[in-house]
């Protein structure tokens, strides 16, 4: 088994996605850097396990915030792009210095998931495409929780807000959301 976090999720995470190629990538922050030096960005090629592009955060887990639990991140995409990259150390600078995120959190981007999308926040949820074989970390002393990120519309968060975000999951479910389009339209009325 290895020593660091970092390598032990990493086996964990190519133990799940094998057969896919996998790719280590870092993004230029320093702030994630002062956070924990070791972080980086998995990216999973399509294979076996899913036709979709899939990055994971290595690092997000190696300490809890303040009043947080140990989480890594996933996201799933149709193409690979390093805006899912930034996104991805966007989220675990968010997570490790502002509000600690877990299942139903939901935060704005900024900017469209993807260019010319309306999908601008992210929906922090259960890994349902993997399910709790690739949710629980666990190896000897290194453990997190992985858990998915949704691209979601201002709309579908506001909706969210007032009624729950597993009331936004069943529109989903009800309506037979393909997260991986970019392009897909929102479960709920655009404010």
């Amino acid at each position: 088994m290895s020593d660091s976090y970092e390598d032990a999720l990493r086996e964990h995470v190519a133990g799940f996605f094998r057969g896919h190629a996998v790719t280590a990538h870092t993004w230029e922050s320093r702030q994630v850097a002062r956070l924990n030096p070791a972080f980086f960005v998995m990216e999973m090629g399509p294979g076996e396990r899913t036709s979709a592009w899939t990055y994971l955060t290595a690092g997000a887990g190696r300490g809890p915030p303040d009043g947080g639990r140990r989480l890594e991140f996933v996201l799933c995409a149709p193409e690979p792009s390093q805006r899912h990259v930034q996104l991805l150390y966007m989220t675990a600078h968010y997570h490790l210095t502002g509000e600690a995120l877990g299942v139903g959190h939901m935060f704005a981007i900024g900017q469209p998931w993807v260019p010319g999308s309306s999908l601008d926040c992210m929906l922090v949820s259960l890994p349902y495409p993997f399910g709790p074989a690739l949710e629980v970390f666990d190896r000897g002393e290194h453990h997190a929780r992985l858990l998915w990120l949704m691209p979601v519309t201002s709309a579908e968060r506001a909706f969210a807000r007032t009624n729950g975000a597993e009331a936004l999951e069943a529109l989903f479910d009800a309506n037979g959301v393909d997260y991986l389009d970019p392009a897909r339209p929102s479960v709920v009325g655009e404010n």
